[in-house]
């Protein structure tokens, strides 16, 4: 990667990223119990099999001898006894094995199971001000990449260390059984092996972090780049995109393979090491047998749990690897899942008879705590009347109804409906009141039919008509071959932008709010559409409150009053005509929408 040479910082609190974990795991900890005596009872029995298999070496030795001697032979028959002790011994070792398999895979696809169970929980709860500081692609690369890295890491790290750790035990009791000298000089390669260990996890720790840090990077890229792919086309931004793509892919290609070439040193180190072991039991043993202090066959049993003892020492540097990333991608989950709530504080239950009034008092608010964009803002809204709110770029019109709605709260002042303060009420229970047609649209992938129904999940086929009617739609919607089965797709772009616009606005319908929220609701159709539409609008706002959001000043024509919001602050109000007459703000913004 050419330029600025990429940091890669540790992970902020591995420790509690493992405490999380853990916590996590506790109702799993019955069945990792179980796991954890299959794996004690399959690796003690494949461990006791190296001396049984030394007894019946033993037995063919001492008869070989004894037949050359002249005082005896072979004794197959105990030999066979043994071999067949020895048979069952594995095979009770593959039956603990198979068991624990299950058993671990299914506790980690739980796991898995359970924690896209709660990203997806936690994303209803958290406030707006989250999604506006976390790309779409990290809230992504999370629910998939961290959830499944962490799943399959578990599952293989808990089965690996349970046995690793229990082979090493057993091993060495078994080795201290056939001879104390012997098994002390294998030791001596111990505290090497988990000095190499340690260095190079803690080296390798802050690339396992940035790999799924920037993984998270790539993945948002990506998505930018396939949802936006007209737009890139339009503006010849291909060039541009791969580029930024091309940055962070070269970082997670730098991290990636640091973390797994420092991964992939330790078992060859370890084999190094283990090798010297080998050697000096070798040579040591040899020694014993001249003198006879052991058996030919202890010998065998000896040299093959010197072999073994080594590669669970493997495992375990190869275990501790994986472990860095299960922590990164843990730290990752629980960090989202932490993420502070969207308080619902509110106590009082929403009346069924809201009539509408809505009061703005001393309104005070910024998207950061230190640059207010709301400034004292007062404003007294009847019920049925139709508020418009125009100004230029920024000056905090959409701000306003996300207020409203309580998709922030307010650094000052209060907002009443009906009296009561908003913040009385549950979240959920107070937007249920209110009604959006956004100048972005939105619909998801299937048929016409449930995307209008997903304003009101109760409404009757009739219904649906009705409201497709109203809002100039029904005609568009039955051209199409299977009508209102018809199936949008993932990238909604089998519908034009206008009549995706009154798609929303025939769904809008359906929900029949009390309090309705146009933003810029007619900006996607042409002239002789909006005429249309702006009939259905006004049909719909009769009897409720409405606010309307207007960059197209033509539109907002009828509106009981219009409020000409600049830098936070009302700095006109009334009428159309009223404003005209004035010639002030609102005349400029006007006249420049129609002047030649």
């Amino acid at each position: 990667m050419k330029g600025k040479k990429p940091s890669f910082d540790k992970a902020t609190n591995p420790k509690k990223a493992v405490k999380d974990l853990l916590n996590f795991m506790r109702p799993y900890y019955k069945l990792i119990l179980i796991v954890i005596l299959f794996a004690v009872g399959s690796t003690v029995f494949a461990i006791v099999g190296p001396k049984i298999l030394g007894n019946a070496t033993t037995e063919v030795f001492t008869g070989v001898v004894n037949k050359i001697n002249g005082t005896g032979g072979i004794n197959f028959k105990k030999i066979g006894s043994i071999l067949t002790f020895l048979i069952i011994l594995y095979a009770i070792s593959l039956v603990f094995s198979l068991l624990m398999g299950f058993i671990m895979n299914h506790v980690s696809q739980k796991c898995g199971y359970e924690l896209r169970k709660k990203l997806i929980a936690k994303i209803k709860k958290l406030p707006m001000k989250y999604f506006d500081d976390t790309t779409t692609g990290n809230v992504l690369s999370i629910i998939t990449n961290d959830v499944d890295n962490l799943t399959q890491s578990f599952n293989q790290v808990a089965t690996q260390l349970i046995t690793s750790v229990v082979s090493v035990i057993g091993i060495i009791i078994m080795m201290f059984s056939i001879d104390v000298v012997m098994t002390l000089i294998a030791l001596l390669i111990l505290p090497l092996c988990l000095g190499v260990v340690g260095k190079i996890t803690n080296k390798s720790q802050k690339y396992f972090k940035a790999q799924q840090d920037y993984l998270a990077n790539v993945n948002g890229n990506i998505e930018e780049m396939y949802g936006a792919q007209s737009v890139v086309k339009v503006f010849n931004a291909q060039d541009k995109m791969i580029s930024n793509f091309s940055k962070n892919n070269d970082v997670l290609y730098e991290a990636s393979w640091k973390s797994q070439f420092l991964s992939g040193l330790m078992p060859p180190i370890m084999n190094f090491i283990g090798n010297i072991g080998y050697a000096l039991i070798a040579i040591v043993g040899g020694y014993f047998a001249i003198i006879g202090r052991i058996t030919v066959g202890n010998i065998q049993s000896f040299i093959s749990y010197g072999r073994q003892y080594v590669r669970p020492l493997g495992e375990v540097a190869q275990i501790a690897n994986m472990i860095q990333s299960m922590i990164a991608s843990s730290e990752r989950i629980f960090n989202f899942l932490h993420a502070e709530e969207e308080v619902d504080d509110g106590t009082l239950k929403l009346p069924n008879n809201i009539v509408g009034n809505v009061s703005f008092e001393h309104v005070k608010f910024g998207y950061k705590s230190d640059k207010e964009i709301i400034k004292d803002f007062n404003l007294d809204v009847k019920s049925g009347q139709k508020i418009a709110i125009v100004g230029p770029t920024g000056a905090g019109k959409t701000t306003l109804v996300k207020l409203l709605m309580r998709f922030y709260d307010l650094n000052g002042g209060s907002i009443k409906i009906d009296g009561k303060d908003i913040t009385s009420y549950k979240r959920s229970d107070l937007r249920s009141i209110f009604g959006m047609v956004l100048q972005d649209t939105w619909l998801f992938n299937g048929t016409i039919k449930e995307n209008l129904r997903y304003g009101n999940l109760d409404s009757t086929d009739e219904e649906i008509i009705q409201a497709s009617k109203d809002a100039y739609v029904h005609h568009f919607i039955q051209t199409q071959p299977d009508s209102y089965d018809m199936i949008i797709n993932e990238e909604t772009n089998n519908v034009s932008g206008g009549q995706k616009q009154l798609l929303t606005i025939a769904r809008a319908i359906l929900a029949n709010p009390k309090i309705l929220i146009l933003d810029e609701a007619t900006s996607s159709v042409d002239t002789r559409t909006e005429i249309l539409i702006q009939k259905a609008m006004d049909k719909l706002m009769e009897g409720r409150t409405s606010f309307i959001i207007a960059h197209r000043l033509s539109t907002i024509k009828n509106a009981d009053v219009i409020l000409v919001v600049n830098d936070g602050e009302i700095v006109e109000k009334g009428s159309h005509d009223e404003l005209i007459k004035k010639n002030g703000f609102y005349t400029n913004l006007y006249n420049s929408q129609f002047s030649k």
